[in-house]
Order: structure tokens, then sequence, then C-alpha cells
């Protein structure tokens, strides 16, 4: 329970919550990000027909 109320309750808990979420959030953009692009360039590639 000490671990939780510290990960909670100070300010370099906080830190680490957020760098956590941010590390994930920018995981999950670039995914999708990468993704979409090799979606994009596969169609380009099919319509030029290569």
């Amino acid at each position: 329970m000490k671990l939780i109320s510290d990960l909670f309750g100070t300010d370099y808990g906080l830190m680490s919550i957020s760098g956590i979420v941010f590390m994930l959030g920018m995981g999950v953009f670039f995914v999708r990000f990468f993704q979409r692009k090799m979606a994009e360039d596969a169609a380009a590639a099919a319509k030029a027909g290569r």
C-alpha cells in the first residue's frame, strides 16, 4: 500500500505516471501512424502497377 500511496501522492510518483502514460501514448501513435503510411504506400504501389 505504501507503493501506491507514494506513486499517487508524491511529486516523483506523479511524474513517473505521467512519463509512463506519455510513452504508451507515443507508442500507440507511432504504431497507428506507421500502419497508415504503410497502407498508403502499398495502395500507391498497387496503383502504379508495381
